[in-house]
Formats: structure tokens, C-alpha cells, sequence
């Protein structure tokens, strides 16, 4: 027995198999099969953004807020070149998605004729996916998907694209009725890498021995569920972790194992931690420049590294270790716990993780000095700790802009992963309002916040118009300094010049208001907390425009630092030392 169905049919059944929720993306014509196709499954909930790099953002943001596949779609040529953008945010930070976009028919495509809106999507998606194929017949969709899905899904994971031409969506193909009854696991690995034992035995043996024991947990923790395993062996080795920007909430703020999280932007405490230790667990970290300083990754070969990794690529590079095991988080942390169970001494200092939590403390004791700081409008830190006061305790809160991210990192409590949100990979600016839709869109009940500065929400603004057309009810709060900050600071400091950096004049509240959103403008800190309230009673898309002054957070000549990397090997007087 067989059933006949259209290439567009027959994708979207696959989609179905793997239980995806949402796509996101911008209609067109060549897309119509498709859209018609979804439409016939409410299952599947469509939503259409106002620019197409806006799609694999919100894509690649519901997998990190759920851990669940979602589909980004576009049309042809510039509808494809517009997609490259939130790709690459999906690439750079390891975040699952498929993207799809369509093309003309086969009789004028690959090569291309010379039609308008001729574009080989496949060729300008490379540089930014983990796979992609142009399907040229609908009878091969079912297999092409499921091999794009499982090219996203396994080890590191990233962003997957299919390119297929206008006419193998409508192309009919016979399939067997049972084609796509077809489960995940028929397909692609749906179980866990485990590490090799002996590897396992000689982790235990160098955490054993440690006498300053350190855990960076990166976002391979989070993607693994492994963030309770953390917690446990760190108890067990009372010792600090540090969480990269990619696995906030590993430990809780408020956790004995808290000294801060996001890498250097977490200042002093940071630094001193990796000065110190002797034995690193690194877990699900590939060691991006957040965790370096002019000398390169803050896991020196000095250390005695123990690296754990889904992906072998990432295992010595670009830290060195001095053993590794290419295994699953979750799986390896459980054997690591079973080893260290039984009859484990520890030779951890006792005034270890003591001496690093008064530095801690002495730390935001600076950030709480900053606050109080009389200015002529609102101090950034003073903003981060009213927002952090008002904000419900389950929000979940996405942070974009440079320097406005490194004050809401600081400031902003947090207790569970995939409830804050960075973009580290690629640090681009105009992600959060993207982000904050997806993540409200599939976490309807709880609060979602987007902490931004002026210049980054900019970009991407015109996403209000998405929130407001699908009911997706985000509290954007701006810390609007009128300028590109840190750039008109750079300009000022190297070369006392200033050109292009101001960005005053704007009502962003007015801005809102024309959307059919909540618009307040906030001048005072007391304002912040009942605006917030308002904000959200109000159950519609909010922008609270904060009138704040550019203050450097004190962790900016630790970032500067690691800019330098490279070019302290050429300078014979620098040297390396971590004790």
C-alpha cells in the first residue's frame, strides 16, 4: 500500500515524526506549497517574523530554551541571503536548527539561468551549517530530511539547510503508507556517548589529588541535562564552578559554588580562580575568547586539564589538557560520580572555595558601591539591580548589547538553566527581541524579559510588529545611554576622536506605542520596578526606554585583555604564570 503526497507534503510529515513545534520565517510565493502543507497541522504553529535573519534566531533560541527542534524558512535568493545572519548566531554557539529555503525549478537552477532572484543558496549557507544538500527530487525528501536532522543533532550540534527548487514542493511522489511512521531512533542515535573507563579511573585519580580543583561547565552541560551532576561533584570537591555564558545556571547564583559566571566579564574573581587552581574540569566548554586573556585560554598547559567534550574536535583545542574523554556530559559525569563514591578522600585546601567567595563578595560589594553612585541619570548597575529586584522569580531573561550584557550578568540572579540567556559565539548585536519571542512563544506562562541597550535593539526593533501580531506579550527594557557606548569610548581613549557613535534623539516608547505595544520612558531607578509591573499587567509587548549614562563595568580590562591574545607572544618582556 501506498500513499501519494507532494515533496512539501511529505517534508512536513517528517517534521511531525520529530515532534517540531515551531517555524518561523516570512511568506513568499515560491513557499505557498509549503506554508499549505503546514497549515493543515495546528501542531505546528507558524510564525511570521518581518525580516528572514530573524527566523534561525528565534530557531536557534527555542532549542536553547527547550532543547526541542525548530525550522527557520525563506524564500528564494535574498530571502536565503537574509537567513545568514541568525545562522551564524546558531552555528557559533552550537544550537540546532533546520533551516529551508526554496529556489527556482529545477529546469533553471544548479546551475542558474539568470532569472531574478537567482541565488546558489547552498554556496552562501556553507560557511555558517553543519550540512546542507539542495533536494532536487521529492522522492528522496524523507531520507534528506532525516539525514539534515540527524547531521544537526549529533555531536556538536549546529544549524543543518536544505535548498529545495520550487518545483520539488509540488513535485507528487508515491510513498509507502508506513514511510513515515518511521521513529527518531530508526534513524540517528538517540542515546548517549560513554567515556572510556580507563579514562574515567584516571579523572577520579587527578581530582583525588587536587588541592585547588576548579569546574568550568560550558553549554554542552546544559544540552546534556547534566547541570544536577555538576552540582553534586562539585560538592564533593568543594570547590568553585564557573558556568561560560553558554551554561548560566549551572550552579545558582546563590549556590556555596557561585564566584560568578560568564567568563572573564565576571571580573577579578574569575581571574584569581584559574590563577590558582591545579586540576580543571572542563566540561562541555570549547574555550571560546570569553575564557581568555592576552595569553590565550585561562586552562594553561601548566594546569593538569581534564576535558570532556561530545565533540572530539574540541578536545585540545584551543586548550590543552592532560587527559580527555570524548563522551556525552551526563554520561560522563555519572561515571565520575560513581568512581569518586566510595571510599574518595579529597585533598582540597579548606580555605579553597572560602578564599574565592570572600573575593566574590568583595566584588559586588564594588558593584553595589557603583549602584549608589549619585549621576545625572541612571547608573547601568543601579538599572540591573531594580530590574533584578522586580523581575518574577521563574522569568526567564535574554541579554543583548555589549557592555549592557556584562551589567545584567552581574546583576541579574539566576537558579536554573535555560532561563538566561547570552549570544557569545557570535556576539551579535539585535538577537535578544528575536530571542525573547521564541522563548515566550514556547513558554506562554512564564515571564520573558529582554535586557538591551539602545544601539542593539535597533537592529531588530521591527520584530515589536511580530510580538504584537501573535500575542507574544515581551518586556524589553532598554539601557538607552543615547549612544554605541564602548565604541565612542574606544574612539575617546585611543585617539580622542568621536565619529558616528551617537544615537540620541530617539523615543523608543514612542516607538512602541506605534506598534500597538506598552511604551513608558523611565529617568529615575525608584521608576523601574512599578514600570516593570505595568509593563506586564499590561499584557501586551512592552518597551521601557531607561534614560541611563555609559559607566566601564569593571571587568572591561579583562575583555580588553583578551584582545591582546597574540600579540603578548611577540613582546619578550610578558610571560606566563598562573601561581
Amino acid at each position: 500500500m501506498s500513499q501519494e503526497l507532494t515533496g512539501a507534503q511529505a517534508l512536513v510529515r517528517v517534521l511531525l515524526g520529530e515532534a517540531v513545534r515551531h517555524v518561523y520565517g516570512i511568506v513568499g510565493g515560491k513557499l505557498s506549497p509549503l506554508l499549505h502543507a503546514i497549515s493543515w497541522y495546528p501542531q505546528l504553529r507558524f510564525i511570521g517574523t518581518r525580516h528572514e535573519g530573524t527566523g534561525p534566531m528565534m530557531a536557534a533560541a527555542s532549542f536553547a530554551g527547550t532543547g526541542q527542534l525548530a525550522v527557520a524558512i525563506a524564500e528564494m535568493g535574498p530571502g536565503g541571503l537574509n537567513m545568514i545572519s541568525g545562522l551564524g548566531i546558531a552555528f557559533n554557539n552550537n544550537l540546532p536548527l533546520l533551516a529551508i529555503t526554496t529556489n527556482q525549478h529545477r529546469a533553471a537552477a544548479y546551475p542558474h539561468s539568470g532569472m531574478f532572484m537567482d541565488l546558489e543558496t547552498v554556496a552562501v549557507s556553507r560557511p555558517v551549517v553543519k550540512w546542507n544538500a539542495v533536494v532536487h527530487d521529492a522522492r528522496r525528501m524523507p531520507e534528506i530530511v532525516r539525514r539534515a536532522i540527524r547531521e544537526a543533532l549529533s555531536g556538536r550540534p549546529g544549524p543543518v539547510h536544505l535548498d529545495i527548487p520550487q518545483d520539488v514542493l509540488v513535485q507528487v511522489c508515491r510513498f509507502p503508507d508506513d514511510e513515515f511512521d518511521l521513529a527518531p531512533e530508526r534513524y540517528r542515535s538517540v542515546g548517549r556517548v560513554r567515556p572510556d573507563r580507563r579514562a574515567v579511573l584516571d579523572a577520579a585519580k587527578l581530582l583525588a589529588d587536587a588541592h585547588r580543583p576548579l569546574i568550568v561547565a560550558g553549554g554542552g552541560v546544559v544540552a546534556s541535562d547534566a547541570a544536577g551532576q555538576v552540582r553534586e561533584l562539585a560538592r564533593r570537591l568543594r570547590c568553585p564552578v564557573i558556568p561560560t555564558q553558554m551554561a548560566l545556571g549551572v550552579v545558582p547564583s546563590d549556590s556555596a559554588q557561585f564566584i560568578g559566571h560568564g567568563g572573564l566579564i565576571a571580573g577579578a574573581p574569575i581571574k584569581e580562580a584559574f590563577a590558582e587552581a591545579d586540576v580543571i574540569l572542563s566540561v562541555g566548554c570549547r574555550w571560546s575568547s570569553w575564557m581568555w586573556d592576552e595569553h590565550g585560554p585561562f586552562a594553561r598547559r601548566s594546569h593538569k586539564t581534564i576535558a570532556i567534550n561530545i565533540d572530539p574536535s574540541a578536545l585540545g583545542h584551543p586548550a590543552v589538557h592532560q587527559m580527555a574523554m570524548h563522551a556525552d556530559a551526563l554520561a560522563a559525569l555519572d561515571e565520575l560520580l560513581d568512581a569518586t563514591a566510595n571510599g574518595w578522600q579529597s585533598r582540597v585546601e579548606a580555605g579553597w572555595l572560602p578564599r574565592l567567595k570572600a573575593s566574590r563578595a568583595r566584588y559586588e560589594d564594588g558593584l553595589a558601591t557603583s549602584a549608589a553612585t549619585p549621576a545625572p541619570r541612571i547608573h547601568p548597575a543601579a538599572l540591573a539591580r531594580e530590574i533584578a529586584r522586580a523581575l518574577p522569580r521563574d522569568a526567564l531573561v535574554v541579554y543583548d548589547g555589549g557592555h549592557t550584557s556584562f551589567w545584567s550578568n552581574d546583576l541579574t540572579p539566576v537558579q536554573e538553566v535555560r532561563t538566561r540567556f547570552h549570544e557569545p559565539g557570535m556576539s551579535h548585536l539585535g538577537f535578544g527581541l528575536p530571542y525573547a519571542l521564541a522563548l515566550k512563544a514556547e513558554r506562554p506562562e512564564r515571564t520573558v524579559v529582554l535586557i538591551t541597550g539602545d544601539g542593539s535593539f535597533g537592529f531588530t526593533m521591527n520584530e515589536l510588529d511580530t510580538a504584537r501580531r501573535y500575542g507574544l506579550p515581551v518586556l524589553t527594557v532598554i539601557h538607552n545611554n543615547e549612544a554605541w557606548g564602548i565604541i565612542r569610548a574606544g574612539q575617546k581613549n585611543a585617539l580622542n576622536f568621536e565619529l558616528g557613535t551617537s544615537l540620541g534623539g530617539t523615543d523608543y516608547a514612542a516607538i512602541a506605542k506605534g506598534f500597538g505595544c506598552h511604551g513608558e520612558r523611565i529617568d529615575m531607578a525608584q521608576q523601574v520596578g512599578p514600570a516593570i509591573n505595568r509593563a506586564i499587567a499590561s499584557g501586551l509587548p512592552a518597551v521601557l526606554d531607561c534614560r541611563t549614562h555609559f559607566v566601564p563595568h569593571p571587568a572591561m580590562p579583562l575583555f580588553g585583555s583578551m584582545n591582546r591574545y597574540g600579540f603578548a607572544a611577540l613582546d619578550p618582556s610578558t610571560s606566563e604564570s598562573h601561581n
